[in-house]
């Protein structure tokens, strides 16, 4: 399996002009060549193939008086750009014909100077000399070595992102893995106040960095807006409200990696709940708050490093009612208002904590059995993790307010 390992690095002003450069150039080479294509399409004409964009806009294109000086880069992160290019369509076009699961891909865009920029170099265009990483036309660029690459790198990625940091993104193969096999199992129900519960009961905060830089970046975001546009005001207040963003998004991610790999290496099943993310961020009272903690991110990092490590990652349907039934005796109850944190069963009288009881339900529902609560009954499983609740004793019938007051 193929993994990405990144670098902080940091290029000499001289390089810095040159991969200014060399970002204006590839940007250059994928707004002409989408631009060319947008034409086409108006035109009633199919999307040209990639060599013929190659051709045209990188070969021929040195040749014109006003693009000669796309002779002074490397040519290499010039080709990558327009295969990107020819990939982004692709992807759009299955989208469009069903091939390509999940969301719809929206088609390419045109690329900006003010956001983060990249250029690809594939071997012909790098190498590793010693401590330092050799880029064509650009020079040996001083990298910190964080960690060692476990293979040799396919490609890599100069990144600098809105803040001007600047990092090495390599792209190389890596082994699965496995850890030793634990007879542990957890099921997380994931909220606002409490970012995880688990199913053992333990509860998980969030450092919910935009809740504790919303003051500081509402007066930034206010200065920034009094500044004329292309001022030397303007970009140093744009560069940190940039340098601020990339520190809520740093804080975010080391959390998440953290708490993804401890989840890991402690259990042997991780079971999650799916969750509509894209349409609970549409709710104005709750999107910052969502927003803030990384739903989706923590998804998918669970899911990565669950098949790098060896790990079964179970998700379960959204539409299972877990906060409203009784992980003791599968009772359960009407519509539960979100303020209710906890509620008695009127079937077996437990009192349960709304967030520990939807964890345990989330990690039967994902196909383990356990014993409910030391009270005889036990959870019966379908191979296709569906749950069948077999209570014996007790039985129970579904209750109604009436029955409780005769």
């Amino acid at each position: 399996m193929k993994a990405r390992y990144r670098y902080r690095c940091y290029p000499t002003p001289s390089q810095k002009l040159a991969l200014a450069k060399l970002f204006g150039c590839v940007r250059v080479v994928w707004n002409d060549s989408l631009g060319f294509c947008i034409s086409e399409y108006i035109g009633g004409q199919k999307k040209p193939k990639n060599a013929e964009l190659q051709k045209q806009f990188i070969t021929q294109a040195k040749k014109l008086e006003e693009r000669e000086w796309l002779s002074e880069v490397s040519a290499v992160p010039l080709q990558q750009s327009l295969n990107d290019l020819e990939q982004a369509y692709q992807n759009f076009f299955n989208s469009c014909k069903g091939k390509r699961q999940g969301q719809k891909v929206k088609p390419p865009r045109f690329k900006k100077r003010k956001s983060k920029q990249s250029a690809r170099f594939t071997k012909l265009g790098f190498s590793i000399k010693g401590e330092k990483v050799y880029l064509a036309k650009v020079g040996k660029l001083k990298v910190v070595w964080t960690r060692e690459l476990p293979s040799e790198p396919s490609s890599v990625t100069i990144i600098k992102d809105s803040s001007d940091r600047y990092f090495l993104s390599f792209v190389v193969e890596v082994q699965p893995e496995v850890l030793p096999s634990s007879d542990s199992s957890v099921g997380i129900d994931l909220g606002i106040s409490t970012f995880a519960t688990l199913s053992n009961g333990q509860k998980i905060k969030a450092p919910k960095p935009l809740k504790e830089r919303i003051r500081k970046l509402k007066k930034l975001s206010k200065s920034l807006s009094r500044k004329t546009q292309g001022s030397k005001r303007h970009e140093f207040y744009r560069k940190r409200l940039a340098k601020l963003h990339a520190k809520l998004a740093d804080t975010r991610t080391d959390f998440l990696h953290k708490l993804s790999t401890q989840l890991i290496r402690e259990n042997q099943t991780i079971v999650l709940e799916d969750l509509n993310v894209s349409g609970m961020v549409r709710n104005s009272k709750l999107s910052r708050a969502i927003s803030d903690l990384g739903w989706r991110r923590f998804r998918t990092f669970l899911e990565a490093k669950s098949e790098k490590y060896g790990r079964d990652f179970r998700v379960i349907d959204r539409w299972e009612p877990t906060s409203k039934t009784c992980s003791c005796c599968g009772f359960q109850i009407g519509k539960l208002d979100l303020s209710i944190r906890e509620w008695i069963c009127l079937n077996c009288g437990t009192s349960h904590d709304r967030d520990i009881n939807a964890a345990t339900n989330i990690l039967v529902a994902g196909g383990l059995s356990e014993t409910l609560n030391g009270r005889g009954g036990s959870i019966r499983l379908s191979q296709d993790s569906s749950t069948q609740r077999s209570v014996n004793p007790p039985e129970f019938k579904q209750l109604s307010i009436f029955d409780w007051l005769e």
